[in-house]
């Protein structure tokens, strides 16, 4: 497992606590889906399979072991009186589907107009990736990341757009290859500025 990956024994959601299994329990549950799937988990090509299925959610789903204000807490006010739009594009989302815990790929696109502080830019993309690397809903991602950029830097506005596309409508139900799903979120100037939120839409889509 990752050696930066961390999780507290408790799972809190909405209030309540689950307790979090341990790692066997987690191996013995991936060998009970392999078994449900038809194949043998003790057959040479999958004898291993539990423990790298659980490395692997020890990378995917890091995101709950990393808080995005921590992240967010170093900011700079020395910026000259800078007061237009800072904005990260193409940023890689890589993200589970709540519901089928299948993938979703693609990018977010990320601004914000400061008022008296601003952060560095990594910082932003990182905001993302640990977002998204939880079960999650693209609506409610594009909510969180503009969400703790608003909380945390107080920006006069703040805009996110996210294009990804989902396999669990590409690879089963639907089987719809290649349709892509974009969410928005706009706060602030970017809510009320035509014009801003207009510029910020066109940036996403200059090549």
């Amino acid at each position: 497992m990752d050696a930066n990956f961390k999780k507290p024994s408790l799972v809190e959601i909405e209030g309540s606590k689950t307790e979090r299994p341990s790692r066997d329990a987690a191996l013995d549950a991936v060998r009970t889906l392999i078994a449900w799937a038809g194949d043998d988990p003790s057959r040479p090509g999958l004898k291993d399979t539990p423990r790298r299925v659980a490395d692997a959610f020890g990378e995917w789903f890091a995101g709950y072991g990393a808080d995005p204000a921590d992240e967010l807490s170093r900011t700079f006010e020395d910026v000259e009186n800078y007061d237009d739009m800072v904005m990260l594009r193409d940023v890689e989302v890589e993200s589970h589907c709540e519901h089928h815990m299948a993938p979703f790929l693609g990018k977010a696109y990320v601004a914000y107009v400061p008022d008296a502080k601003v952060v560095g830019i990594s910082k932003l993309a990182r905001v993302v990736e640990i977002f998204a690397r939880r079960l999650q809903n693209q609506e409610t991602l594009t909510n969180q990341i503009a969400d703790a950029i608003a909380a945390n830097l107080a920006p006069k506005g703040v805009a996110v757009l996210i294009d990804a596309e989902h396999q669990c409508m590409t690879t089963r139900g639907v089987n719809h290859r290649h349709v892509s799903t974009i969410t928005t979120r706009f706060t602030g100037v970017f809510k009320s500025d035509a014009a801003l939120q207009d510029r910020f839409l066109r940036l996403t889509q200059r090549s």
